[in-house]
């Protein structure tokens, strides 16, 4: 590989995200309990969210948006004003989630640092965004932070014309098979994959993906063994 910059997502990949969204989830069921079953409140807060998509982009305010509108359509309009209350108050819990790094994040780009363009690629809130990135004390390391309304391969190739970069110089490391892998692959680039304890529904792909340029990992350290081996 003869790379010049290396992308990484954020969510997941470098510090913990949807575990706090899976935490947020089930207080959402707990509170519309009365209604439908767990699995049922999931599943019709799912279809919200992913119909929201194209208007609200992705992220926490979205999710907000979606989790009240998601309420008042579970309960024909007739929820309290009480839980729309208390479900702003869950998305500005999720807004102020600590910041958890995952293992091995800090080292990998301390070792890649000054020897390849890093780049953060990822989805979400803007104003979300760099404030985890802020708060990670990640931001050092980063040539630019790149928050993307959507991860195809035309984003990814707008972003790589962007930073001036030719896709077999160009390295996306993330925890989504659909978001940060297939499209840079597609591209002619290289994608590493390591794999969070638990993907957002939205993210599964139901099929093994074998191509020379992609490789997956455990932990992010193996990064660095990758590229200097």
């Amino acid at each position: 590989m003869n790379l010049k910059v290396i992308a990484f997502d954020a969510d997941d990949t470098l510090f913990i995200n949807e575990t706090y969204f899976l935490e947020t989830e089930e207080k959402f069921c707990a509170l519309m309990s009365d209604y439908l079953s767990h699995q049922g409140l999931s599943q019709e807060l799912f279809k919200v969210e992913i119909a929201n998509l194209k208007l609200y982009g992705y992220g926490i305010k979205g999710y907000i948006l979606s989790m009240i509108e998601a309420a008042m359509k579970i309960s024909n309009n007739t929820i309290p004003i009480e839980v729309i209350e208390k479900i702003i108050q869950y998305g500005k819990e999720l807004l102020e989630k600590p910041i958890e790094l995952l293992e091995g994040v800090d080292e990998t780009l301390e070792a890649l640092y000054g020897k390849y363009k890093l780049v953060v690629a990822t989805k979400g809130d803007l104003l979300d965004q760099r404030r985890k990135l802020h708060n990670s004390g990640l931001g050092k390391y980063f040539h630019h932070i790149e928050v993307m309304s959507d991860k195809k391969e035309q984003d990814y190739d707008d972003l790589l014309k962007r930073l001036d970069v030719q896709p077999h110089e160009f390295l996306m490391v993330g925890n989504s098979l659909k978001s940060d892998v297939l499209p840079v692959l597609e591209l002619g680039g290289y994608a590493v994959h390591i794999p969070f304890h638990t993907t957002w529904a939205h993210e599964k792909i139901d099929h093994e993906i074998k191509h020379e340029n992609f490789h997956s990992f455990t932990n992010i350290t193996e990064v660095v063994d990758l590229i200097t081996n």
